[in-house]
């Protein structure tokens, strides 16, 4: 679990699930400038999930590295 591989593959994960999450917001944004209601829908709810399984990307690698400071102590 202290690994390099383990450092690079929790670095990797965070970073793109972070372009991942810039491209939710974005999405999110856009679709309030759409003028149909169907695309607004659905729109919004690909945009939804795009941030909330980016976040859980980031959290991950987060939770992961906070547990092993916190073993170490």
């Amino acid at each position: 679990m202290n690994s390099w591989f383990w450092w690079v593959k929790n670095a990797a994960l965070t970073l793109v699930s972070l372009l991942f999450l810039v491209l939710g917001v974005e999405t999110l944004i856009a679709s309030y400038r759409l003028n149909n209601p169907l695309t607004f829908i659905m729109g919004f709810f690909s945009a939804s999930l795009i941030i909330l399984v980016s976040a859980v990307g980031v959290l991950y690698p987060v939770i992961q590295v906070f547990s092993l400071f916190k073993a170490r102590k």
